[in-house]
């Protein structure tokens, strides 16, 4: 079996992303490829869906203008597995607010039952990187790189928190969705995009 993974090529830190994927494929040895994604057409024939990092509303805004942010909603809800990175995780959102703007209004997949507060470490000069402990991919730190991070401020029972730092949620999974605040296609450690790759393979078996 085949299997294909898009990554939503819009805006963002896309070659990243698929760089990534393609190594975790490889690092399974699993039959597949990665491919940009930017038209409607191409979502109906992918197995999950990467949204990057970059801007949020940029990308929403062009998602919802070229009609992919519905049929991503759609094949999502139906269960296919999605890795929402930074500004991905806030496309994911059921809600997104910003302390200087507040509400954003800006358009979201609504996917994740999670409340995002955008640029919840600061802005870009205010860029860093942390160990964090996620114990679902392993017992070793992952090095998390956080670029105008949010962090998850509110969720559901139903949200299952994959990581915390300084007592902040940065990284959430609910059923096939998995969120997070920081860039894990940029710490050259692939255990997370290896960990998204197993659940789109259980979902391409299906």
């Amino acid at each position: 079996m085949s299997i294909r993974i898009g990554v939503l090529a819009l805006q963002g830190d896309i070659e990243e992303n698929l760089n990534a994927v393609k190594r975790a494929l490889s690092t399974l040895s699993i039959d597949g490829d990665a491919i940009q994604v930017k038209y409607p057409e191409q979502i109906e024939h992918i197995d999950g869906i990467v949204i990057p990092g970059g801007e949020s509303t940029v990308i929403g805004t062009l998602a919802a203008l070229n009609g992919s942010l519905k049929l991503i909603r759609d094949r999502v809800s139906d269960g296919m597995p999605a890795l929402g990175t930074c500004a991905g995780m806030i496309i994911m959102a059921k809600k997104a607010y910003d302390r200087v703007v507040g509400e954003t209004r800006q358009k979201l997949l609504s996917l994740l039952d999670i409340t995002v507060e955008r640029n919840a470490f600061g802005r870009q000069i205010d860029s860093f990187e942390a160990h964090l402990s996620i114990p679902v991919i392993g017992k070793e730190p992952f090095k998390g790189v956080f670029i105008r991070a949010p962090i998850v401020k509110d969720h559901t029972d139903n949200v299952e928190v994959l990581a915390s730092l300084q007592g902040k949620v940065v990284a959430v999974k609910q059923g096939n969705i998995i969120g997070t605040s920081f860039h894990p296609e940029l710490a050259d450690d692939l255990r997370l995009h290896t960990y998204f790759v197993d659940t789109v393979l259980s979902y391409a078996k299906r």
